[in-house]
């Protein structure tokens, strides 16, 4: 088994940079700069390439979800490559972006790319956590749980018995005006209330 050190491995050097003097602040979100990081990459190995992966000769890969870039970086004979969707300047995604659009998504791509080897990558770290929902978004309808249907039944689908301790339980919260239906308009054939009120008749 081979001791790899510091000195041969060269994800360790290029992780090693600190790349905060070059870190922009843009909408909430870290951006290193793509000229920054393609120097540094070059100045650690001067035989590094990358390249723009093809989709039926278009440098974007147009799809229902949204439309991305990939970027393939080689440094020291690895290649590693990225994904990345179209976004605006929000980070919001395209789903009709410009060729400037592109572009953009090309040059953020390709540093994040070379990030997989090792340069700025923990400026990255926890982009990939859900975001907290606003507070502002309780209110939301897309934000709350599903609250679940009740049943459309009435009080006189309940037996006598049944409906006693159903009023009971509802009458505290129910409207003084509300009239509760007579024992004749039970619609339980032979309950004991009906059959009790149909026999003092007779």
């Amino acid at each position: 088994m081979s001791n790899v050190t510091d000195s041969d491995n060269y994800f360790a050097r290029l992780n090693a940079i600190n790349v905060n003097e070059q870190v922009e602040k843009k909408g909430g979100f870290s951006y290193l700069s793509w000229p920054y990081a393609v120097a540094q990459l070059r100045l650690a190995d001067a035989s590094a390439t990358w390249e723009v992966r093809r989709f039926d000769g278009l440098p974007y890969l147009a799809t229902e979800a949204g439309v991305f870039v990939e970027v393939a970086v080689t440094v020291n004979g690895v290649t590693l490559s990225q994904i990345h969707p179209v976004l605006d300047g929000r980070n919001r995604l395209l789903l009709a972006p410009s060729a400037f659009d592109i572009n953009s998504s090309l040059q953020r791509c390709l540093v994040k790319a070379i990030a997989l080897h090792g340069l700025g990558l923990y400026i990255y770290a926890g982009e990939d956590l859900p975001q907290p929902v606003p507070s502002d978004a309780a209110n939301d309808p897309v934000h709350q749980a599903p609250q679940p249907e009740r049943p459309a039944w009435s009080v006189t689908d309940l037996p006598c018995g049944a409906r006693t301790a159903a009023s009971a339980s509802t009458r505290r919260s129910r409207p003084r005006s509300t009239s509760w239906p007579s024992r004749s308009a039970c619609r339980w054939t032979g309950c004991c209330r009906t059959s009790a009120w149909q026999s003092s008749r007779t």
